[in-house]
């Protein structure tokens, strides 16, 4: 027997989120380990816990689901997390996935659609609208919906979608400079281990088998630009 789905569950109304957590349970696949209503004990949670999957309300107290979200990535770049919220909205769904996340769901969902999610998530696709994607179609599907909003999510006229955690750019602009993953550790004062991880992540995300392809991908994007070693 396959091991358990290890869930974390993020929402600040009590109700809900025991709720969440008896349906969830009652899986036979599927273990929820822990609980948090705001974001600061999410972030600790998750780093005790190691979940594999996050359930997030985007909509906390003190720190929002994105926000959280994307503090967590940049720790645990592996770790699927499930934005639940009470709106339907393009806009949102756009920067959940920028902050991170894997799948977009509303509240109203159904229990069965949920793990269905989840299960999807856990392997590694995306999901919006009960729609399975691969991680191709989720950016064509982020493109489609920058083209219909006419440019008002981007801020920067250069500005493009980034799958990337700002920890994880950080480390592709010392790649792109040259710097062995040792350096890297070294520099932003993490351990060699946390680094490789970070490089696995961008090599999947990128769809890239190596470290030399990952650098080109960023120059050729406009991601990084080399205006010689920071300080």
């Amino acid at each position: 027997m396959s091991e358990k789905i290890k869930l974390l569950i993020v929402d600040d109304h009590p109700v809900f989120r025991q709720g969440l957590c008896d349906v969830l349970d009652a899986e036979p696949n599927m273990e929820v380990v822990g609980e948090a209503a705001d974001g600061e004990i999410a972030v600790a949670q998750a780093l005790e816990l190691q979940p594999d999957v996050i359930l997030m309300d985007i909509n906390l107290p003190t720190v929002n689901g994105l926000q959280v979200t994307r503090r967590i990535k940049q720790d645990m770049p592996d770790v699927a997390v499930v934005m639940i919220t009470g709106y339907d909205d393009a806009e949102q769904v756009f920067h959940a996935f920028r902050a991170g996340a894997s799948a977009y769901c509303p509240k109203d969902i159904t229990p069965e659609a949920l793990t269905r999610i989840i299960e999807d998530v856990n392997q590694g696709s995306y999901v919006v609208n009960e729609k399975t994607m691969s991680y191709e179609d989720m950016v064509k599907w982020i493109e489609q919906k920058i083209g219909r909003f006419g440019g008002p999510l981007v801020t920067d006229s250069d500005e493009i979608f980034i799958p990337l955690s700002p920890r994880e750019m950080e480390i592709l602009e010392h790649v792109t400079r040259g710097l062995s993953n040792k350096e890297i550790a070294y520099k932003l004062g993490i351990s060699h281990q946390t680094v490789k991880n970070h490089m696995t992540a961008i090599l999947r995300k990128l769809r890239v088998d190596d470290r030399t392809q990952a650098a080109v991908y960023a120059l050729h994007h406009g991601w990084v630009r080399l205006e010689g070693p920071r300080g």
